[in-house]
């Protein structure tokens, strides 16, 4: 585990329904979440989420990994039979934006160690201050919007989840148990937190100048090499290393 140079714990943002910006709404199996894009500080990160989303490629995903006190990840996998799910096709990667800061509340893109302009199709949810971690790991994770605050709710309930261990991560699961998990009983459909679809519901742009935002001020701080912090308790970097290439580089999975 590599040491960070420092340690800053910044407060966490959470926008109110006010604020004005490009607005998505996840439409999941365990209820619905409300983002709020940052157009304008990071408009190529967020014209690269929006062209998944206009293309469908989120419809019928499912949410493949939660860290519980740190992280809430989707965006990569279709649903298939069982834990047989299907990469989704993505695009060039975009160039990474590490203006913003990984507080609770807020949404960033996913990338591949070693590699700051990685992000393709992978998000996650910051349900932790990550901060100290992520704002400096890998050039800095780039965060692209913020959740409504009382929207948050819905990511605690999928936090609170059980999880089985696969080779997708510690995907969360609905009415299947742990021992079910290890006995090896195939999950359904229904047994996963799924994505039916992302709605753009405020399509108003350059805007997020309002919004409430905390800056990334570690990004320039030295470290210790690259921080490719396996170690996921208590919001640790293998949130990251888990998407190794695969094939194609499709598929991005934990090892």
């Amino acid at each position: 585990m590599s040491k960070l140079a420092t340690s800053i714990v910044l407060g966490a943002t959470l926008l109110s329904t006010n604020a004005q910006a490009t607005i998505v709404e996840f439409v999941t199996s365990v209820g619905n979440i409300r983002v709020n894009l940052h157009d304008q500080t990071t408009p190529k990160t967020v014209e690269n989420f929006l062209s998944y989303v206009e293309d469908g490629d989120y419809q019928d995903t499912v949410i493949h990994r939660v860290e519980p006190n740190f992280v809430v990840q989707g965006g990569g996998f279709k649903y298939k039979d069982g834990f047989d799910h299907d990469a989704i096709d993505t695009e060039d990667a975009v160039e990474n934006e590490p203006k913003l800061s990984n507080v609770k509340g807020t949404i960033a893109m996913a990338k591949i160690a070693g590699n700051p302009n990685s992000a393709t199709s992978q998000w996650f949810f910051n349900i932790n201050d990550n901060s100290a971690n992520l704002d400096i790991q890998n050039g800095g994770f780039t965060v692209f919007g913020q959740v409504i605050e009382e929207d948050m709710a819905i990511l605690e309930e999928i936090e609170a989840l059980s999880r089985c261990v696969n080779s997708f991560g510690a995907t969360p699961m609905v009415d299947f148990t742990n021992d079910q998990c290890s006995s090896g009983e195939t999950p359904t459909y229904d047994n996963f937190v799924t994505i039916s679809r992302i709605d753009i519901i405020d399509a108003t742009e350059v805007t997020d100048t309002d919004l409430p935002k905390t800056p990334n001020t570690l990004i320039n701080q030295p470290t210790d090499g690259d921080t490719d912090n396996n170690n996921s308790s208590g919001g640790g970097g293998s949130l990251f290393w888990l998407t190794l290439l695969t094939g194609l580089g499709l598929l991005r999975r934990q090892k």
